[in-house]
């Protein structure tokens, strides 16, 4: 890759007519530019592409969340019409094992009116090859265009990338952190001059306490709340995957990810990915604002094995051969294990629900799985 990206040319032309830019106006141009943005136009998934995600790596990831989706369409009162929605679907793996598991329950099966939201053209070709044959599917460029109804909605590593706001604490106050050009023509990072009005009284307690010099980073509120306001409405629950933190804290997490190796995000703008770690508590309290219950957070690594994900894996090598056994066994600890490499603590698990839904199966605690007589 070179420095002399088209998205570079433009973002530099941007600075010098209107001036310093914020971090998160940086984040959706790299990521969402109509021209050179990376979702846009490409695969970044796989070998070949930058990063890996969990359906990807095993079927079993897909399959166990389509059961997850089962319980919750029995939770809801078994509705005629169940809307399955996927926001960011990647290549369509995890639907397609979710819909596999889910035949095994033909009348939920019959009730399901698939949803995928959508925007890279290119991704949504590989949807529609990876779902061939699948009935009753629809794509969509919006969240907002899905069709009313109760619905089980998935969200597997798409939070992350939605674009982050940054603060850095002076002595004067909490100052914007944006992306402005250097005396030698680079692209680097600057506070602007004037600290937020009032920031403080908005932030939690740990935050306030943070020395001069650290960063705070936020989000938007408006993905979540609208599908928390839609589930409060209209019934049903939301399952939300992602890498990040249970609590808000300060942290400087924003980075660019390029052939499955960090990278600078203000080198090739538009040629990498970017990213920065979800604030659960935050998503958290912002779906119980408008009305809807949180369930969670759990790690994905204790919420799978909640759902059975090491005596499926168990079934799976009864049946293969010594080398594919030993594929299924690496899946299993690369989706639950702990240290490098491995997603089970560092991704985190929260679901959001219609507030009639008390809770949620592999995301209530033991007292209340108890209760319910399921196995702690």
């Amino acid at each position: 890759m070179t420095d002399n990206s088209p998205l570079l040319v433009e973002i530099k032309r941007l600075i010098k007519s209107t001036g310093p830019m914020p971090v998160w106006r940086y984040m959706e141009l790299c990521l969402n530019h109509p021209d050179y943005g990376y979702y846009v136009s490409r695969d970044p998934l796989g070998r070949e592409g930058d990063f890996t995600t969990s359906p990807e790596i095993s079927q079993m990831f897909g399959e166990l969340i389509g059961l997850w989706a089962a319980s919750v369409w029995k939770a809801t009162g078994e509705p005629d019409v169940l809307r399955l929605i996927e926001i960011g679907p990647g290549r369509g793996t995890m639907i397609a094992d979710a819909l596999r598991a889910l035949r095994v329950l033909p009348p939920l099966y019959q009730s399901l009116s698939v949803h995928l939201v959508e925007i890279n053209p290119v991704l949504r070709e590989k949807q529609k090859a990876t779902l061939a044959g699948i009935r009753n599917i629809h794509w969509h460029d919006s969240f907002a265009d899905v069709p009313d109804g109760p619905a089980v909605i998935l969200a597997n590593e798409y939070f992350d990338v939605l674009p982050i706001h940054q603060a850095v604490k002076r002595d004067s106050g909490w100052h914007e952190r944006v992306v402005e050009i250097s005396a030698s023509g680079e692209l680097v990072f600057g506070v602007a001059p004037d600290p937020i009005p009032r920031f403080d009284i908005l932030l939690p307690h740990l935050v306030r306490m943070a020395p001069a010099g650290a960063v705070f980073e936020w989000r938007s509120d408006a993905e979540i709340m609208a599908i928390a306001t839609r589930l409060r409405d209209q019934g049903g629950a939301a399952l939300i995957i992602d890498y990040g933190h249970i609590r808000s804290d300060v942290g400087d997490t924003f980075q660019a990810i390029a052939r499955h190796s960090f990278a600078d995000p203000l080198q090739n703008p538009g040629r990498a990915d970017l990213t920065a770690h979800v604030d659960f508590q935050a998503l958290g309290r912002a779906a119980e604002d408008v009305g809807a219950r949180l369930h969670g957070p759990v790690t994905q690594g204790e919420f799978l094995k909640r759902l059975g994900i090491e005596t499926r894996a168990l079934s799976l090598m009864a049946k293969a051969s010594p080398q594919v056994s030993e594929d299924i066994s690496g899946a299993l600890r690369r989706l639950t294990g702990e240290g490098r490499g491995a997603m089970g603590s560092m991704f985190k698990v929260i679901g959001v629900s219609d507030p009639n839904i008390t809770s949620l199966v592999a995301l209530s605690d033991d007292a209340e799985r108890a209760a319910e007589g399921q196995p702690a």
